[in-house]
């Protein structure tokens, strides 16, 4: 499997610089009326869509070759998903839009969906989930939840997807509920450290002395009830992230925030040169804030988009990897099971077998 993925994200990355020389267009500047270079972002968006169809098409080649056919694709569609797929769009587009639109944030929300359908149902399937929500969002979705820039970031949400699904295959979403304290101890020290610095760290660096949930410019009472409901989520975050940790004794709050923080890093350092020289640092969401302070403190634009992608991507991946293991402790067992990866989600089932190094199917 592992060679599978190299081949493909080798395809993929030739197809990038082959299609960013002869096809790219990025000079045409910042549309009239408008805040970024929509023909940039739509080249760069169709150029991001041919590299992942060559990529996905090399990834089966060579699947076909080792195996004689595309089990592990189709494996990863079933009915569920494939009903599943949809809400989980819906959920990324609403909630993005509300924190691009209403919240003063320093995060996005975007990907609950995909990394949800990527820990249920596999990599394939999170990452076509990822992919498609940012197509359908930029170009099909009217406003006011309609976002330009969205579809040439599509090759962010691929990489989250894949990532949430490898997760999910390994096991780390599933619960570890009543371990010892000796594991409890080395495990809360590390989910603490993270989410206290980087809590801190992003109020200092966003919010400075006063802190503002909602966007003072927002006037769309839609926007303001959804905001709402995001608040409800954050409180969801805190009172799971402290019961599961002291209450439940569950080691997993460890791995998913490993899990979170290490997907945002690299989902920074894939946006942050799209944000930059796409865009020139504004997307429209809350983190432009972010690239302004830097600006301001100093920092060229490339420098600026990275520090900002190193400081939101983190804590939004963090919030979103824990609001998914939520969602998935609240599922029933029996529901869980039934996905395609469904049994390494659930404690006893495969998940306990890949740790304990007894599944002799996760390096095939």
């Amino acid at each position: 499997m592992l060679t599978r993925w190299i081949i493909a994200l080798a395809t993929f990355v030739i197809v990038i610089l082959i299609g960013m020389v002869t096809i790219g267009n990025f000079g045409t500047g910042i549309d009239t009326g408008n805040f970024f270079d929509t023909e940039g972002a739509n080249s760069f968006a169709l150029i991001g869509a041919v590299a992942l169809v060559v990529a996905f098409i090399a990834y089966a080649a060579v699947e076909y070759a080792q195996t004689g056919g595309f089990a592990s694709i189709a494996s990863q569609f079933d009915t569920r998903t494939i009903v599943l797929m949809p809400i989980a769009i819906a959920i990324n587009i609403i909630l993005g839009a509300t924190v691009a639109n209403a919240l003063k944030l320093p995060i996005y929300l975007d990907s609950i969906g995909t990394i949800l359908v990527g820990a249920l149902a596999g990599p394939v399937a999170g990452a076509l989930t990822g992919f498609l929500s940012n197509t359908l969002w930029t170009y099909v979705i009217p406003p006011p939840f309609q976002n330009g820039p969205a579809a040439a970031f599509g090759i962010v949400a691929v990489v989250i997807g894949v990532l949430a699904g490898l997760a999910g295959r390994a096991g780390w979403l599933r619960p570890r509920p009543n371990r010892s304290s000796g594991e409890l101890a080395v495990g809360a020290a590390i989910a603490l450290v993270v989410v206290i610095g980087l809590a801190v760290y992003a109020y200092t660096r966003f919010y400075g002395e006063t802190f503002e949930f909602f966007n003072p410019d927002n006037s769309d009472m839609l926007f303001v009830v959804l905001g709402w409901l995001i608040g409800l989520i954050f409180v969801a975050f805190v009172i799971g992230f402290v019961g599961l940790l002291f209450v439940r004794r569950d080691l997993t709050v460890a791995y998913v925030t490993v899990a979170g923080v290490a997907t945002g890093l690299i989902a920074a350092l894939i946006s942050a040169p799209i944000s930059a020289n796409v865009f020139g640092g504004v997307t429209g969401g809350g983190t432009d804030f972010l690239v302004a302070a830097f600006r301001q403190a100093g920092a060229d634009l490339q420098t600026a988009t990275f520090q900002q992608g190193l400081l939101s991507d983190p804590v939004d991946k963090l919030v979103t990897f824990f609001v998914v293991y939520l969602i998935l402790a609240a599922m029933a067992r029996r529901t869980k099971a039934r996905f395609p990866q469904g049994e390494r989600l659930i404690e006893g089932g495969e998940g306990d077998a890949i740790e304990e190094g007894e599944w002799r199917g996760a390096t095939t």
